[in-house]
């Protein structure tokens, strides 16, 4: 039998094999390190009082999105104007793609030769995520020769990924507008061939009280959307501990991403989350709202926390620290170094 899935329990295997520290990660059904999780309810927000004609709804929709990005870094929309038909259709094209034999997505160029799986620069069992993955420039999207045999999913993702960019363009200006800003500040510098779509899948995992589905992280970008399916496993730190999100079937959750987190000077929260792996496959697709590589990224406000850089800059030092320590250390490479704000 040709199986679709890579070999995962074969280097997770190897590397726990040569790990000489032991696995501190044991999550399953909502524990981790045998302690229940506690599973959390995400900000809900319905957008469609962003289109009332009623002032006092859009302003009151527009402040909770704020108070959400603050507090939490992370919510849930509801009428969001991505239809139900849309992620089913999307849904299918992606449980196909995934179902494809390991050797031809490894092999064949998929999509941009996007195609990664597990994590190729693990030297621990800790560091590797149990999880395959094709990372999409929307610059790509519309390019028939990416989907080989697979030319039903282009035009459902076309539509999908233009649906996407749209709702992570509107919610960054609400986002942005709420600082003082105009609504276009960040769509002005943000790059279809820095912007993002990715399929994730989980397959399932005969060792899932002992590996991520996806290493705890923070998103590097603006803003990221995320539309998972019924199974869970999605946490979030929250209070300086881990909660499980709870699947809302017709809610897309929201995060912020670190360049948000630096340009609004600390005011939304960019938040480490990451993902269990289970012994039910999973499905998601995120997009990300990204700017183009030499986009100098300033705070919004001053005094500034953090000193000017570019996203190509940010994006050279995050893969710098993965390759040397094996893990991402994010905004705190870029404080001000003077009395106030230092490493």
């Amino acid at each position: 039998m040709i199986d679709s899935n890579p070999p995962l329990l074969d280097h997770f295997g190897a590397l726990l094999r040569h790990s000489s520290s032991t696995l501190q990660t044991t999550e399953c059904n909502g524990h981790y390190n045998g302690v229940v999780m506690e599973e959390c309810q995400l900000p809900l927000i319905d957008l469609s009082g962003l289109k009332s004609h009623d002032r006092w709804e859009q302003a009151e929709c527009a402040k909770a999105i704020s108070k959400a990005s603050s507090d939490w870094g992370f919510f849930q929309v509801v009428n969001h104007g991505i239809s139900s038909e849309l992620v089913k259709k999307m849904r299918k094209e992606q449980m196909n793609l995934f179902e494809a034999p390991f050797e031809q997505k490894a092999t064949s160029r998929l999509l941009n030769d996007s195609y990664r799986w597990g994590t190729p620069t693990a030297t621990r069992p800790n560091q590797f995520s149990w999880s395959e993955a094709f990372h999409i420039p929307l610059t790509k999207i519309s390019d028939e020769a990416c989907y080989g045999e697979f030319s039903s999913l282009r035009e459902v993702t076309e539509e999908f990924a233009a649906a996407m960019s749209n709702l992570a363009r509107l919610l960054a200006g609400v986002l942005v507008e709420n600082l003082g800003h105009r609504r276009e500040v960040l769509g002005e510098i943000c790059d279809d061939s820095t912007c993002f779509l990715r399929l994730n899948h989980y397959p399932a995992c005969p060792v899932s009280s002992e590996i991520f589905g996806l290493v705890p992280h923070t998103d590097s970008g603006f803003l990221t959307i995320l539309c998972q399916d019924q199974v869970g496993g999605l946490q979030l730190m929250k209070d300086f501990k881990w909660v499980s999100v709870k699947p809302n079937q017709e809610a897309l959750i929201v995060n912020i991403g670190d360049l948000f987190q630096a340009w609004s000077n600390d005011v939304y929260k960019s938040v480490q989350h990451r993902v269990m792996a289970n012994k039910m496959e999973r499905y998601s697709i995120a997009y990300f709202l990204c700017p183009s590589y030499d986009s100098l990224i300033g705070s919004c406000r001053e005094p500034s926390i953090y000193r000017k850089f570019t996203f190509r800059e940010y994006r050279m030092q995050v893969q710098d620290d993965v390759k040397k320590i094996g893990r991402k250390v994010g905004l705190s490479r870029f404080l001000v170094q003077d009395e106030s704000y230092a490493y």
